[in-house]
C-alpha cells in the first residue's frame, strides 16, 4: 500500500476525510467501504455533502527507529480534494497527538520517545497556494451558481440604514440633551413603568 504526504491535520474538523481517487491510488478495494447515508455540511455554502461511506485504514506516524500505528476510520467521499486526506480531531484523540501549527509540527508518544512530525514553510505555502487555486476552481464552477444567489437574495442590503426602524405604538420621542438642539432624539416607550 502506498504512503500518502500530503495530508492536512485539521484541528477545527470532526471528520476524517478520505477521497475515492486516493483510495484507488493507494490500491484500497471499494468493496470495504461500509455504506452510509449520512450527510454532512460546511463543505461548500448552502449544501450538503453525500458521504460513499465509511472505511477502516492502518495510518502510521513514524520516525528513524520509533512509530506509532492507529487505526482510523475515515469518511469517504466522491468529490476532488487537493489533499490526500484530512485528519481531524478524531485523530488528534486517537493518536493523542499536540500539534504546534506556529512551527508547523506535530508530537505524540512512541515507541518509547515522543515522535516529531514536521515540515517546512515552503511545503506548507506550496500546499496552501494549491488548496486556494483549487477553492477558486469551485467557486467559478456552475455547481455554486445557484447557492451563490440565493445566498446573494438573502444579504442585507448595504444601502438601508441600520437606525431605519418602525416603532411601536406607546412610544414618544424624546430629546437626548436638553441643553443642546440639534435635535438628536430618541425613543422611548410611554407604556413603561417608572422603575
Amino acid at each position: 500500500m502506498k504512503r500518502l504526504t500530503m495530508v492536512l491535520m485539521d484541528g477545527g474538523s470532526g471528520l476524517n476525510i478520505m477521497y475515492t481517487e486516493k483510495l484507488d491510488a493507494m490500491g484500497v478495494d471499494r468493496a470495504r467501504i461500509r455504506p452510509t447515508e449520512v450527510p454532512f455540511h460546511s463543505i461548500m455554502p448552502r449544501k450538503q455533502a453525500m458521504l460513499l461511506g465509511q472505511i477502516d485504514l492502518p495510518v502510521a506516524f513514524r520516525g528513524l527507529s520509533n512509530y506509532r500505528m492507529e487505526t482510523l476510520t475515515f469518511e469517504v467521499v466522491g468529490f476532488h480534494g487537493t489533499y490526500h486526506a484530512i485528519l481531524g480531531r478524531p485523530c488528534y484523540a486517537k493518536f493523542m497527538a499536540v500539534p504546534n501549527y506556529t512551527y508547523l509540527k506535530l508530537k505524540m508518544s512512541g515507541l518509547g520517545r515522543v515522535i516529531t512530525v514536521n515540515t517546512s514553510f515552503q511545503r506548507a505555502y506550496k500546499c496552501e497556494v494549491k488548496c486556494c487555486d483549487h477553492a477558486v476552481a469551485i467557486i467559478a464552477s456552475r455547481e455554486l451558481a445557484a447557492p451563490r444567489k440565493e445566498v446573494a437574495k438573502e444579504a442585507p442590503d448595504p444601502k438601508r440604514s441600520t437606525g431605519s426602524f418602525k416603532p411601536v405604538e406607546g412610544s414618544k420621542e424624546v430629546l437626548i440633551d436638553l441643553d443642546n438642539t440639534e435635535g438628536k432624539t430618541m425613543r422611548i416607550g410611554t407604556t413603561l413603568s417608572s422603575k
